[in-house]
């Protein structure tokens, strides 16, 4: 419990600058970390900018995070987590405590983008735009699975590429460059928190897309080897009472810990940011097509 009396006097997660495809949508300050204002179906559509432009330039990726509990905790004890989550050009609402945080701001969040969910409008929206998928992470056998029921329910989708999760640091410059080899637009890595956001960090300069998304166990929600909660505790913000009910041993502790702490952290940590002018998502959409 010592941790929980580390907590820096006051720190704010600034992600890294970013470029002009990016700049259409607010942002607010949820639990000391700067999150976007953004709904499910405008994260897919920057995405949609974003790679065709890196197409253009053969770009490094842009990094993707998500935003949770987990993560707004880690955050606030870990000095190496926290630099490494400031590396991120976007970091998105995967929990729902953050949107109902973010309500009490001049920037509410319109709705919460689990990456469980957002992998799926990913996947319709690269099918009808044709943009290609790496999946990295999961067993091997879970990682092909992904990528079979991915493929059938949205066909036309490329996933030009896929790996499991199970290597060491001397291998990734190897992955990074079988990955650039299929020229994916988007790389989703799913090696849990925090070892996906430090290979982002570690290998962006490497790699050559448009995105890459730190995805966690979504494979495993994909294939259906780990269950959804009910939609009413989905929208209730309950969906990790149904995991620990699902996973105590593994999960009881975590939960115990980082639960209060993100709560404190939410209602101390919680503001409005500076106005900018953002152009609407569909506008560059259209400008970009």
């Amino acid at each position: 419990m010592q941790a929980l009396f580390s907590i820096p006097a006051a720190f704010e997660i600034h992600q890294a600058p970013q470029t002009a495809a990016n700049e259409s949508y607010g942002e607010v300050n949820v639990g000391g970390i700067k999150t976007a204002c953004v709904s499910r179906d405008g994260l897919a559509q920057i995405m949609l900018i974003d790679c065709l432009a890196a197409r253009q330039t053969e770009a490094n990726p842009k990094l993707v995070f998500a935003s949770n509990g987990h993560a707004i905790a880690l955050a606030a004890t870990n000095e190496k987590f926290r630099q490494t989550l400031s590396q991120a050009d976007i970091i998105h609402a995967d929990g729902h405590a953050s949107v109902f945080a973010s309500r009490f701001t001049q920037t509410p969040i319109p709705e919460r983008s689990a990456t469980t969910d957002f992998i799926h409008d990913a996947a319709a929206l690269a099918a009808q735009n044709g943009l290609r998928f790496f999946l990295l992470g999961a067993t091997e056998e879970v990682n092909a699975q992904a990528a079979e029921i991915l493929k059938s329910r949205y066909p036309g989708l490329q996933i030009v590429g896929r790996r499991h999760g199970y290597f060491s640091q001397i291998e990734e410059e190897e992955i990074c460059d079988e990955i650039n080899l299929t020229k994916a637009d988007v790389i989703w890595v799913g090696l849990s928190l925090p070892l996906e956001y430090e290979f982002a960090v570690r290998n962006r300069a490497r790699l050559k897309a448009g995105w890459l998304v730190t995805c966690g166990g979504c494979f495993n929600f994909v294939t259906g080897a780990y269950k959804r909660a009910p939609a009413w505790m989905q929208q209730s913000g309950l969906e990790w009472l149904y995991r620990l009910a699902r996973e105590p041993k593994r999960l009881f502790w975590r939960y115990a810990v980082t639960n209060p702490l993100a709560i404190f952290l939410l209602l101390t940590r919680t503001n409005s940011l500076p106005a900018e002018d953002h152009a609407p998502v569909m506008a560059q959409v259209r400008a970009a097509a």
